[in-house]
């Protein structure tokens, strides 16, 4: 099987583009003849199919990449299989989506995003997004990488350090979390919340609202933001560096930074629900919070056509979720138990571990992403 693997290449730290990296390097390991490629390089991406004449171009993205990871391909002979997250209502390429043999997607509740605004469920296959479990793994308090990290954050050796990751920190229920240790503030051993979030300028705003929140819930000397751009390298031991991972996501396909967590045998705390159900065993691995409330949307204005600048009103049948909110009670329990209890982080991190490694490492993902390819396409 000759495989050209479209991603944001080179890769950059961002998700799908650390999602695309691992299954061409898990499809490298394996034997599988496979390239990488820009999923916007149009002349690249022709050049590799007039000589490498892949079998199949398996391109990561979301419904809004079609031209780039189907059409452009489809325009050469060459078969695509898109592998896509969820973002939003799909207002556009379902009469392409539909067309296709295989869609790849992320999740089970993905794949219900896409069933539910019109993609055909026959063609729709989950493959999960794997985990590098040779650079995410546990280390010990004492390496000094990891002892770097929580002495740049200005964490002291007995604080408990609780970490939440995202592109901005409300998004991963960060707002949420801090409720939860406000609540658990007079009682709780000495503790620190990093919220590591990507530079860009809504999280500036964002971060300005979550400083307000923690003043009026009287924890901002216990709040630390972090915003910049951090390698890949450098994550693990950010993660090792904490005590409990902290993320009841409102809006989560998969939830790469749980998975990573997990990987590194730290205990996480989630929301039951969406890519997380996937992810995450309750009580086993992780705890998760139950739903607090569902954030409905009746309608919706997408453009009228593809490359339109003008929009319509989409009314739907009935209302949508498009996000979640965690119980705020929930996380304060589960944030107490994990910070009285280092029996209890250590079972669940351990158990995490061996899940993440048995079914979400990248080489796991790629040989999976094989099998349904060759049994779906008949590619061998």
């Amino acid at each position: 099987m000759k495989v050209l693997v479209l991603y944001d290449y080179p890769a950059s730290p961002g998700g799908l583009a650390t999602q695309g990296e691992l299954l061409y390097r898990g499809l490298k390991e394996m034997g599988v003849d496979a390239y990488p490629v820009n999923f916007e390089s149009a002349q690249e991406k022709e050049w590799y199919y007039r000589w490498f004449k892949p079998d199949v171009v398996l391109g990561v993205g979301y419904w809004g990449h079609t031209p780039d990871l189907i059409l452009h391909p489809q325009q050469y002979g060459v078969q695509p299989v898109p592998w896509l997250v969820a973002d939003g209502y799909i207002s556009n390429y379902r009469e392409i989506l539909n067309s296709l043999p295989l869609i790849l997607v992320t999740s089970n509740w993905v794949k219900e995003v896409y069933i539910r605004d019109g993609i055909n469920p026959d063609i729709i296959e989950v493959l999960p997004v794997g985990c590098d479990t040779d650079a995410f793994h546990p280390m010990d308090r004492a390496d000094p990488k990891v002892a770097a990290v929580r002495q740049s954050l200005g964490i002291a050796p007995d604080d408990m350090m609780i970490l939440t990751v995202g592109g901005d920190a409300a998004s991963k229920g960060a707002l949420e979390v801090m409720q939860a240790l406000a609540i658990n503030n007079p009682k709780a051993p000495p503790w620190k919340y990093v919220c590591k979030v990507w530079p860009q300028e809504r999280t500036e705003v964002q971060n300005a609202s979550d400083h307000t929140l923690s003043n009026q819930l009287g924890i901002s000397l216990n709040i630390i933001n972090v915003m910049n751009r951090l390698s890949r390298n450098f994550m693990p031991h950010l993660i090792n560096a904490c005590d409990i991972y902290a993320a009841p996501s409102r809006l989560e396909g998969f939830g790469m930074p749980q998975v990573e967590a997990g990987a590194c045998g730290k205990p996480v705390i989630g929301i039951k629900a969406m890519g997380m159900l996937d992810t995450l065993v309750h009580g086993e691995t992780a705890l998760l919070a139950e739903i607090a409330q569902e954030i409905l949307l009746k309608e919706t204005m997408v453009f009228a056509e593809t490359d339109s600048k003008e929009r319509q009103k989409i009314v739907f049948p009935s209302p949508r979720t498009v996000d979640y909110r965690a119980s705020v009670h929930d996380i304060a329990t589960y944030l107490m138990d994990l910070m009285e209890s280092p029996d209890l982080r250590q079972k669940l991190g351990e158990a995490a571990r061996k899940r993440v490694v048995e079914q979400f490492d990248y080489k796991v993902v790629a040989k999976r992403s094989v099998e349904i390819i060759s049994t779906r396409l008949g590619i061998s």
